[in-house]
């Protein structure tokens, strides 16, 4: 009997600063892990994949818009297609890595010195309108979501 082996998402060197790569994650089934100490402050990677419009952007049905990223100015960036590798980190409530933007691209760098073997994680602070998806973080001070209410 031939056992398929499942290939793991690799993550673009031509976005990432540093060494990366996916594997299993604790969190939610793929995450993005670091090779090397990276500092605290540094660009880590860049978020790409399909530019469109938020017109666009909110025609693509809900189970798949996990992957849309906004980039500002009635933009955003689709990760499934065309995505450097960091549409695979994970949410966390304790994150170690925030978003900058610039006009046209999304980096996520990190909060703190990231260890080697560590997975990366944003709080990517969905909006309270969505639907409820429970967090698995585990960090200490995890509010059981991805949701906030952004308007508090």
């Amino acid at each position: 009997m031939n056992k398929k082996r499942r290939t793991l998402p690799r993550i673009s060197s031509k976005y990432a600063r540093f060494r990366l790569r996916t594997a299993p994650s604790g969190i939610h089934r793929i995450g993005v892990y670091a090779l090397e100490d990276i500092p605290a402050g540094r660009t880590v990677i860049e978020y790409t994949g399909k530019r469109m419009s938020w017109a666009e952007a909110s025609r693509v049905p809900f189970e798949k818009s996990i992957y849309l990223a906004d980039l500002k100015h009635g933009y955003a960036v689709d990760g499934r297609i065309g995505g450097s590798g960091a549409e695979y980190i994970n949410h966390s409530c304790e994150p170690n890595m925030k978003p900058k933007r610039t006009p046209g691209h999304l980096f996520y760098c990190s909060r703190r010195k990231i260890r080697l073997g560590e997975e990366l994680t944003m709080d990517y602070k969905y909006s309270i309108k969505l639907r409820r998806s429970p967090c698995r973080c585990g960090a200490l001070n995890c509010r059981g979501t991805f949701m906030v209410d952004l308007a508090k």
